[in-house]
C-alpha cells in the first residue's frame, strides 16, 4: 500500500500542471478533463477530473475538484533536494509569484531548509539533508 497527496485547485489544475513541469521537471503522466466523461457540466468540460504528476521518485495526483469552493486543507509538499545548487533552483522557481514563508537557509537538520507558497496556494518545503551538502 502506498499513499499519495491528491491537489484540489480552484479551476487552474491545468496551470499549475504546467508550472511545475516547467519548474521542478515534473512529469505529467495522465491528464483527464471532465469533458472527456458522459454527462460533464458544460461549465467543466475544460476542467481536471484528474491528472498524475510524477516528481522525481514521487506521485501527486490533482484536480480542479468539483467546485471553486474546494479547500486543499492543511498540507505542505516536501522536496528533497540531491544537493545544494538544486535546492536553490526549486526553491526560486516555486516562489515565483508566491510567496517565501521560511527563506532558504542552513538548519541543524538540512543543508538547506526552505518553505514557499506557490501563485496557487500550494506550500511546499524544500530542502537538502546534511550529508547531502557537497
Amino acid at each position: 500500500m502506498r499513499a499519495i497527496t491528491y491537489l484540489y485547485f480552484p479551476g487552474t489544475c491545468a496551470e499549475a500542471l504546467q508550472t511545475y513541469r516547467d519548474a521542478i521537471g515534473a512529469d505529467i503522466r495522465s491528464l483527464v478533463r471532465f469533458g472527456e466523461m458522459p454527462g460533464a457540466p458544460s461549465d467543466a468540460k475544460d476542467k481536471v477530473m484528474h491528472a498524475e504528476l510524477g516528481i522525481g521518485e514521487s506521485t501527486l495526483f490533482a484536480s480542479d475538484g468539483q467546485s471553486a469552493e474546494r479547500s486543499s486543507g492543511r498540507y505542505a509538499i516536501s522536496l528533497q533536494a540531491g544537493d545544494d545548487a538544486e535546492a536553490e533552483r526549486l526553491f526560486a522557481a516555486l516562489s515565483v509569484d508566491g510567496k517565501i514563508t521560511t527563506p532558504l537557509m542552513t538548519t541543524p537538520f538540512a543543508s538547506r531548509f526552505g518553505m514557499t507558497t506557490d501563485k496557487y496556494g500550494v506550500p511546499w518545503i524544500v530542502m537538502t539533508s546534511q550529508a547531502a551538502s557537497g
